[in-house]
């Protein structure tokens, strides 16, 4: 009885294994990853033991697919899941405006970004000049309240920074909450933290290629730094 058990058991077996397998091999390929091509490769190697698994489980050669199948694909989507992971971050510009800093707001505003998640990679505390102030705000100069904007936002010291992560830049704009902080949703920083439009304490890019300009701007390349974070492990599921 456990004969027959074993013997039916594990073409199952083989099938499951080899459905997983072929599922993450589709997956691979349509992204186009070196780890798809290795893997197809080492699949075709063991095509010829899975036709008899069957007939012949107890064979050396059929324990060895099984080691093939199970231990091969294991390290090449390591491989591939650690690379797109890393295609995945993005970079945003956050600024904590002068009432902000002038409130002592500073880590308050840090660490929620940090609890969620993401990760600092560039700051500094800076006076911008008026002109500077233009340059940043050069997408409102048309609106009446333009040079009230960059009068306010050369008025005193502002915390710039670079943050990075998957999602920064859109979820970033969540973590700050509507421009207005009477329509911001409570636990966001505006929504916890401002009471009205004109000292609403922080600044978010609101898009990629806005983050690439006012990281560009305030930032020189050499400011930024490349690192790995000891919690990215924990966070993205990257061992």
């Amino acid at each position: 009885m456990s004969s027959q058990i074993c013997r039916s058991a594990a073409p199952r077996a083989a099938r499951s294994l080899l459905s997983s397998y072929s599922k993450q091999c589709s997956r691979s390929i349509s992204g186009g990853r070196a780890a798809a091509a290795a893997t197809a490769v080492s699949l075709r190697g063991f095509i010829p033991s899975l036709a008899s698994f069957g007939r012949e489980e107890r064979t050396n050669a059929s324990r060895a697919w099984i080691s093939g199948v199970i231990a091969l694909p294991a390290a090449a989507y390591m491989l591939q899941d650690q690379e797109a992971h890393a295609a995945e971050m993005e970079r945003t510009f956050i600024a904590i405006k002068p009432d902000g800093v002038q409130r002592g707001l500073i880590a308050e505003i840090i660490s929620r970004f940090e609890r969620k998640g993401y990760k600092l990679v560039a700051i500094k505390v800076l006076v911008p000049s008026k002109e500077f102030a233009e340059k940043h705000y050069h997408d409102l100069k048309e609106r009446p309240f333009f040079n009230g904007l960059c009068d306010f936002l050369s008025s005193g010291p502002v915390v710039a920074m670079v943050w990075e992560g998957e999602g920064v830049i859109k979820y970033g704009r969540k973590l700050i909450g509507a421009t207005d902080p009477q329509k911001s949703e409570p636990g966001t920083i505006r929504g916890d933290l401002a009471v009205v439009v004109g000292r609403n304490i922080i600044h978010g890019s609101d898009g990629p290629e806005t983050a690439k300009d006012e990281i560009g701007l305030w930032f020189k390349p050499e400011e930024l730094v490349n690192y790995t974070s000891n919690a990215e492990k924990w966070i993205y599921g990257v061992n």
